[in-house]
């Protein structure tokens, strides 16, 4: 059977976290692999704390149930991210609600190394990227302050984000677009294009989830 995007991603995320160990670092803050992986599995296992993710006022709630998690073992709580036994997971929910999760996860792991380079990602996944965009991309720069579009260095398509005249247009290969608007600014490779004072307000907005 053809693995979704999602899931192919949770796997190689997976298989990226045994080989680099609980201690390697990521791109999530202070989160080591080990508590990245343990805010998967309270992201997969138990949504009533995972809420604190997205609401300020609970995320003391996300924040203890991943330190709890984190002290379980390791490969244990690999495994379990492995297994999917999520109501996320089941078909027709894990593309919208898992691809870019465990993209943006799996190059926090993969790009906290000293020598990573871009991947070539399957055509479906990046459709997929591609997909999810809208919305979430929306929310994301919904506090910009400034119009927002990104485009597809590969195909030229666009996608406005935030209306506006004069618009800062992001510029750059899918998955680097994503990684951008997700907060990873330092590692994303992309270019600017609009009004100076604009793209100065983009670089400064408080992006990510």
């Amino acid at each position: 059977m053809t693995r979704s995007p999602a899931r192919l991603e949770r796997e190689q995320l997976c298989d990226l976290a045994l080989a680099t160990g609980p201690d390697a670092p990521t791109l999530c803050g202070e989160w080591d692999v080990r508590h990245l992986m343990a805010h998967l599995l309270v992201r997969d296992r138990q949504p009533h704390n995972a809420v604190g993710i997205f609401a300020r006022a609970l995320a003391a709630r996300h924040d203890g149930a991943v330190a709890s998690t984190a002290r379980r073992d390791f490969r244990a709580t690999v495994d379990a991210v492995r297994a999917a036994r999520s109501p996320l997971a089941l078909p027709g929910v894990d593309v919208l609600a898992n691809t870019l999760e465990y993209f943006v996860h799996h190059e926090d792991v993969r790009r906290a190394g000293p020598a990573w380079e871009q991947r070539r990602l399957p055509r479906s996944t990046v459709r997929a990227l591609w997909l999810a965009l809208p919305v979430m991309g929306r929310v994301i720069v919904r506090d910009a302050g400034v119009p927002v579009q990104v485009r597809r260095s590969d195909t030229g398509a666009t996608l406005q984000l935030r209306r506006g005249e004069n618009p800062v247009v992001l510029v750059g290969e899918v998955p680097e677009l994503v990684l951008y608007l997700y907060g990873r600014r330092d590692v994303a490779r992309v270019s600017f294009e609009g009004p100076d004072a604009h793209i100065t307000a983009l670089k400064a907005a408080d992006l990510g989830l």
